[in-house]
């Protein structure tokens, strides 16, 4: 999201920033009647070195925030590639899975082991309605593990040679309940040989070649985001939330084409801020928000400051996981983001929390490093600086080993660059 200009201090309604662009592809999956199922959403906005961010699930967030998946898909599957880094990621709390097929790359280097570590996490998706796709990878005997999660298994006409195309066929409809997508097709005769196999759904330049469609967003200013923030927190009546989002037409765009997206699955469109609060919940839009305020920056603030923060407050949240509650874990997300909240404003930290009317307990954390959040901090900040006598100090404290602090540092920085990406 572009930065947007803003008084750091005042918190009166301010004009939106111009649209931008953010560019979408999409690709048509067909069946055999020729009739569009679904439509395969790619990230095609250019970083500014020139190079594609990478598609992930944060597009499906993308997508139904600021394009509206009505204009992008209709009431169709979305399939969406990810990471496996990401599949854990908060976003995913925004939309309904009902309509969300996330494609599973393979891993790198197959392992039993690697496998079966990430079994749970995609169990997990499945099991709260998200339909998993895999590429024909997860035939292999590697992958057994996966096998019965498969919704979909994406067969690539690009590398596989026909035999071996007959032989993943006959397998997978031995093995799985899965439905198999053709991908990659550009001629009739490999639609005839596909078909003849009893494929049923088909992706390629036979059909479509994928279209860019711009999504148009404005940025919400800084001010407008954190006093929608302090209301949320204090649980204040929605019409103090309606009249909030009222005054800030890039907030009020970007909610209102999240609500009434067919990720979300509702069966009428919503036309008022006050239906949109209450269907979404003070929760969700809460985690909203803290997001939309890292990226949200002021036009002097350099862009690392937004990605820190999310990889601070992802790191906290991961690592609370170990021994707090999910709510607590939660919380340890939003102190890791407001831990920078002076840099994002461009003000000392505290009159800045002042603005949020924090728990005193999450306020302790931030200010004096009290309690286990933060002791969490103060990790999360050895771990940027590799302050190691910190480091070793709140481990200890927090009794987390270095294996565990390490890998949810890793996790939290891939999470981090989907997030920032686009």
């Amino acid at each position: 999201m572009p930065s947007t200009p803003s008084a750091p201090h005042a918190l009166g309604p301010s004009a939106p920033a111009p649209g931008a662009g953010a560019m979408i592809a999409r690709q048509a999956i067909m069946d055999d009647r020729q009739a569009v199922v679904g439509y395969e959403l790619f990230n095609r906005s250019r970083t500014q070195t020139g190079h594609t961010a990478a598609s992930d699930v944060l597009l499906v967030f993308t997508a139904l925030s600021h394009a509206g998946s009505e204009e992008l898909v209709g009431r169709m599957l979305i399939f969406v590639n990810c990471t496996h880094e990401s599949l854990a990621g908060g976003h995913l709390e925004l939309v309904n899975p009902d309509k969300v097929v996330l494609e599973i790359p393979p891993l790198g280097h197959v392992a039993a082991q690697e496998v079966q570590a990430r079994l749970p996490i995609l169990a997990g998706l499945r099991a709260r309605g998200f339909h998993l796709a895999f590429g024909h990878q997860v035939l292999e005997s590697a992958y057994a593990p996966w096998l019965p999660l498969a919704d979909y298994i994406k067969l690539d006409m690009a590398v596989l040679a026909p035999d071996q195309l007959a032989v993943l066929v006959s397998y997978a409809g031995r093995h799985s309940q899965a439905r198999l997508i053709a991908e990659k097709i550009e001629t009739a005769q490999q639609y005839d040989m596909v078909s003849s196999l009893g494929v049923r759904l088909f992706q390629g330049y036979l059909f479509s070649r994928p279209t860019l469609v711009e999504a148009r967003l404005l940025s919400p200013s800084q001010a407008s985001i954190v006093q929608l923030l302090n209301l949320v927190r204090s649980q204040a009546p929605t019409s103090e939330i309606e009249e909030a989002l009222k005054k800030d037409a890039g907030l009020a765009f970007n909610l209102m084409r999240l609500i009434n997206s067919a990720g979300l699955g509702l069966t009428r469109e919503i036309t008022s801020f006050r239906q949109a609060v209450l269907l979404l919940g003070l929760k969700k839009l809460f985690r909203w928000a803290a997001l939309l305020l890292t990226v949200a920056r002021s036009g002097g603030t350099p862009p690392a400051v937004g990605q820190t923060a999310v990889v601070r407050g992802r790191l906290m949240e991961l690592l609370a996981r170990e021994f707090m509650s999910p709510e607590q874990a939660d919380q340890a997300f939003v102190i890791g983001v407001f831990s920078m909240l002076d840099q994002m404003l461009g003000m000392p930290l505290e009159p800045a929390l002042s603005l949020l009317h924090l728990p005193d307990e999450l306020a302790a954390a931030l200010l004096r490093r009290d309690n286990a959040y933060g002791q969490l901090l103060t990790l999360a900040e050895a771990c940027e600086s590799s302050d190691d006598s910190r480091f070793d100090q709140a481990a200890q404290s927090l009794r987390l080993s270095s294996q565990q602090i390490n890998l949810a540092h890793l996790q939290a920085l891939a999470w981090a660059d989907q997030m920032t990406q686009g």
